[in-house]
């Protein structure tokens, strides 16, 4: 028996209350064709012919294992086989929110673990038991911003990643909040202490930036406290915090990065890991999950959720955030990875990544018709081409080589067409650079 929950008439007073005529109205923003066109696929197949069709499909795509220069926020790294093994253990693969704390102690003191190891990279007070992804977590913070400061307006770096400014305008322009997202800034060229005002929630940098500059963050912080505004620091490429000073030690009042790195793989684009630390004067405006320790009442160690306002407890649109749980597995894969390297093998890890960078950017610098647009980085820089970055991609992918990410495919339209970014980790080899140096050079001689 199908289960109706509404009648007829308790939609049309629903509707009615929203100021809306039809059910339809509520994907107004959605495309019309999106809606009424009918999807461009075949008649029905069998299980097999699926298969075969798909399987035909999958073989057009060049694998990663080709030479990988890809970045722009999605890296690949080694991932010890002891991550996977642990994670898929049936007290982790299986288990779900630790509503109840007397039986999900492993679950809440990994989460608790995974807190304090974020705090410590991220140079913050206090951490929460991570969010959906680095794009996500940007968001939040905006929001969070806004809260602690009761202003409802947000500066965004050019530097930016596309896809996070995107993100955090998307859930603004629901809460009717004012974003303003600066040019694309590939010379990291950009003024933004000239443009903080008193009206302004917070500024949002990323370090390094889309474009792989490194930014001295300090300057920024002072002026933005001068103002009382806050200082949104984000980074997509987390292992570069082995390496760099922290973004707290640097003045940021909030830090959000993209996990991936540390013990997650590509994963064809998710799930990822958002990281999210604050000052702990902030704590209580910090969205998502928090696992706090405590004593029983025989001094007996334990873990529980604390300080929690999610919507579907008591406090629904009063609440910090209405983010819903948290990538629980994929922050076990980042904490048992770290657990692994501990902080020396950390560093040793991006020195490799950082060193295989320069090589590789050293021997680009040495082909004519080719500019290197990097003063600095960690283990991914931008270049210029002589003509289209997209299309010297389509070629190189022929070569069997997945060369970089295009800046026209991040930042559409905004005349960026020959701006290349290439990140080189601790998986290329030397032949790997040396294929992909070839393949430029034959591009610059065209």
């Amino acid at each position: 028996m199908r289960y109706l929950p509404l009648s007829p008439t308790e939609r049309e007073d629903m509707l009615a209350r929203m100021g809306l005529a039809h059910i339809d109205d509520l994907f107004a923003d959605a495309a019309d064709k999106l809606l009424k066109d009918p999807l461009n696929l075949p008649g029905r197949k069998t299980e097999l012919e699926v298969e075969r069709a798909m399987g035909a499909l999958a073989a057009k795509n060049l694998a990663a294992g080709a030479p990988f220069f890809l970045g722009a926020g999605a890296y690949k790294h080694h991932v010890p086989a002891s991550v996977d093994h642990l994670i898929q253990r049936s007290e982790f693969l299986t288990s779900y929110t630790p509503y109840q704390p007397e039986i999900s102690q492993g679950t809440l003191q990994v989460l608790f673990e995974f807190q304090t190891q974020v705090a410590r990279l991220t140079g913050m007070d206090v951490a929460n038991a991570s969010m959906y992804d680095g794009s996500t977590a940007t968001a939040e913070a905006v929001l969070m911003a806004h809260r602690v400061t009761r202003r409802r307006k947000a500066l965004l770096s050019g530097g930016l990643h596309p896809h996070y400014a995107e993100t955090a305008r998307t859930l603004s322009d629901m809460a009717d909040d004012e974003i303003c997202i600066l040019p694309p800034d590939p010379l990291a060229r950009e003024d933004l202490i000239r443009q903080i005002d008193d009206s302004l929630s917070c500024v949002v940098v990323q370090s390094p930036d889309v474009f792989g500059h490194l930014r001295d963050l300090r300057p920024l912080a002072e002026a933005c406290r001068a103002k009382g505004v806050l200082l949104v620091a984000v980074v997509t490429e987390v292992l570069a915090l082995g390496l760099i000073e922290s973004p707290g030690a640097q003045g940021a009042d909030i830090v959000v990065a993209e996990g991936q790195s540390i013990g997650n793989g590509l994963n064809f684009g998710g799930p990822y890991l958002g990281l999210f630390a604050t000052r702990e004067k902030y704590v209580r405006q910090m969205p998502g999950r928090l696992c706090g320790q405590t004593f029983d009442s025989l001094g007996r160690r334990g873990f529980v959720l604390t300080l929690s306002t999610r919507e579907q407890h008591i406090r629904r649109e009063k609440a910090t955030s209405n983010i819903c749980t948290n990538s629980g597995l994929c922050a076990l894969a980042f904490s048992i990875h770290l657990s692994l390297l501990g902080e020396k093998g950390l560093r040793e890890l991006a020195l490799v990544n950082h060193a295989n960078a320069v090589a590789l950017a050293e021997a680009i610098e040495t082909i004519p018709g080719i500019k290197l647009l990097n003063g600095s980085f960690f283990n991914e820089f931008c270049i210029e081409l002589p003509g289209s970055a997209a299309e010297f991609v389509e070629r190189a992918a022929g070569q069997k080589i997945l060369a970089g990410v295009p800046v026209s495919r991040l930042s559409p339209g905004a005349g960026l067409e020959n701006l290349l970014l290439i990140a080189s980790s601790e998986i290329n080899t030397d032949d790997d650079r040396a294929t992909l140096v070839a393949a430029l050079r034959e591009e610059a001689a065209r």
